[in-house]
């Protein structure tokens, strides 16, 4: 089997989180988790590039020590060093990294500080009430953490969309080749485009006679065949993740896609309202008086319905049904609606591209400004600059600016909000920015009260346009810190700020419950890729996803106007 990005760099990230759990040098943690977002998001194929025996330190960032783990990983299957640290770190503390609200650096602290080696050492900790002694376990996180444990969250690993999206487009893209397959379609939370999703599910109408379950569970990327049958089968990939096929007649594919799409609060209440009319739905079809009356188009159950057509991102039984039945639901942002992007990183701090290499990819995309918004002094990780560098970009970008046609490049920054409250730069060089997107770096830790403070006091900066990614969460590795949301939006609107989604694939932030506060608010979004290298700036097709489930609009995303009418919006 061949090795993919995808698998390379799952394996540099578990790396890097042993190595965090071991306390190892950060700067070394932080190149393998850099060259892992590198690798899943190169053009080519790193499995094709070690055979061909191609130099892969030509590649920025990737130096002669990970040029070794990647090959290693290809000619072998693993790192020898993950395969050392897995025998020497307790196997449940490796589990624990799986409970929402403990990431490497949690699960190290827990252990050092209160010798926690086992689930069981946790549960017992957590109803001690020993958690509450460690620096930074507050009584949210506790209950987070006290909930997964519960739950038994760590057997039920949700995986983010970035991940399976790709693997399932391309099962069912190879599915739908079978003969005697009519249509074939991804549904799930996968089509509703949920952060997260547990597993894969796919939807097929074929002809009698289609090859097409056999297909499925001898593919080659099968690891185990969990069930198998004429119109069902499950199996689990060697990636891990589990895929459910589910095969019915053409004539009822419209009512089986709708059905398993979900969510399932949606169609239950879809199905209670069906019922009032004397009409019965399910996934074989629409039924009124045992007749059938349709289903074969996905449309049909909502048309039947007299209502509006749900897009899949809106069904989760949000108030998408009542905006439908009054056909006023919104006209939901597509890619094409965007024309810049206020969130990328050079070279400059920790991008992996150049100035001139960002600017020359976007304009490919056909977008026409890009905000460059390098990390600030105090961000010593990412290389932040200080005032001086910061000038010097400046002069970069007008000299740049100078040679580009119908393209222009925005001088911004990513600038640090400090504890108090103050940001990262001086008024002096704030007043030469087209525009400042500040953001929270550290000190997660604060109660809700300080931090919400923190974050309105930058708000009231009258230089600050953009909050970058405004809860900090990082998805399945950090929760969003203790923020009044509520007060933030608010502020937003009553200041004239913007609220970041930014679309990088750990990130989500905005999540879809706060686009919609946002937009009720009145308060515009920047969609943004939060791009480190070229191929992340197609991040932002993630972030679009998150915008329509959101609820958002064109209208709602300032990076949808052109570059005239967005610099009027800037002026506070």
């Amino acid at each position: 089997m061949q090795v993919s990005n995808r698998d390379i760099a799952e394996q540099l990230i578990k790396l890097a989180d042993l190595l965090e759990l071991e306390d190892e040098n950060p700067f070394r943690i932080r190149a393998y988790r850099n060259a892992a977002r590198i690798i899943r998001s190169y053009p080519k194929n790193f499995d094709e590039m070690v055979e061909a025996g191609e130099d892969l330190t030509q590649i920025r960032n990737i130096g002669d020590t990970l040029s070794k783990k990647i090959t290693e990983i290809v000619q072998t299957g693993k790192i020898s060093l993950l395969g050392r640290l897995e025998k020497e770190i307790p196997h449940d503390l490796e589990v624990m990294l799986k409970i929402p609200g403990l990431g490497p650096n949690r699960v190290r602290r827990l252990h050092e500080i209160l010798h926690i080696n086992t689930l069981h050492d946790l549960e017992t900790a957590l109803k001690k009430g020993e958690i509450e002694r460690v620096k930074g376990f507050g009584p949210k996180l506790i209950q987070t953490i006290t909930d997964g444990l519960r739950q038994k969250r760590y057997e039920t690993h949700r995986y983010r969309l970035y991940d399976v999206l790709p693997v399932a487009q391309a099962l069912a893209e190879e599915l739908r080749r079978v003969e005697r397959v009519d249509r074939l379609e991804i549904a799930g939370s996968i089509r509703r485009r949920r952060d997260t999703v547990k597993d894969i599910d796919i939807i097929a109408a074929c002809f009698s006679g289609s090859p097409l379950m056999d297909r499925f569970i001898s593919h080659q990327d099968v690891k185990r065949v969990v069930m198998e049958g004429p119109t069902r089968s499950s199996i689990i990939l060697k990636n891990g993740f589990q895929v459910d096929l589910r095969v019915v007649p053409p004539n009822d594919f419209g009512a089986a896609l709708q059905h398993f799409t979900g969510s399932r609060a949606h169609n239950i209440a879809l199905r209670k309202m069906a019922v009032k009319r004397g009409i019965k739905i399910n996934e074989y079809g629409i039924f009124h008086l045992d007749k059938r009356i349709g289903g074969e188009k996905e449309s049909d159950v909502y048309e039947i319905l007299k209502m509006q057509y749900i897009e899949p991102e809106l069904r989760e039984n949000h108030g998408e049904i009542a905006f439908a039945l009054r056909h006023s639901l919104p006209r939901l942002i597509e890619y094409g609606d965007i024309r810049g992007d206020l969130h990328i990183h050079t070279t400059c701090s920790d991008g992996n591209a150049t100035l001139k290499e960002m600017a020359e990819a976007a304009m490919m995309l056909g977008y026409e400004y890009i905000a460059v918004t390098d990390h600030t002094k105090h961000l010593t990780i990412a290389h932040g600059q200080d005032e001086e560098r910061v000038l010097q970009e400046l002069e970069m970008i007008d000299r740049l600016n100078a040679t580009l046609k119908d393209f222009t490049i925005l001088k911004s920054a990513e600038v640090d909000i400090l504890a108090d409250g103050t940001l990262d730069l001086p008024r002096s060089v704030l007043e030469k920015l087209d525009l400042v997107v500040g953001a929270v770096h550290y000190k997660f830790n604060l109660s809700k009260k300080e931090q919400t403070k923190r974050i309105l006091k930058a708000m009231e900066n009258p230089y600050f346009n953009i909050l970058s990614h405004p809860t900090g969460r990082l998805i399945g590795l950090r929760e969003p810190y203790e923020v009044d949301m509520d007060a933030i939006i608010k502020s937003a609107k009553e200041l004239g700020c913007i609220l970041e989604l930014n679309a990088q694939p750990d990130r989500l932030d905005l999540d879809d419950t706060y686009c919609k506060a946002a937009k009720d608010a009145g308060v515009r979004v920047a969609l943004s890729s939060d791009a480190h290298s070229v191929n992340d700036l197609h991040y932002i097709s993630n972030g679009i996803s998150q915008a329509r489930r959101g609820w958002l609009e064109k209208e709602d995303v300032v990076n949808t106007l052109p570059l005239n009418q967005f610099r009027k919006l800037l002026r506070r």
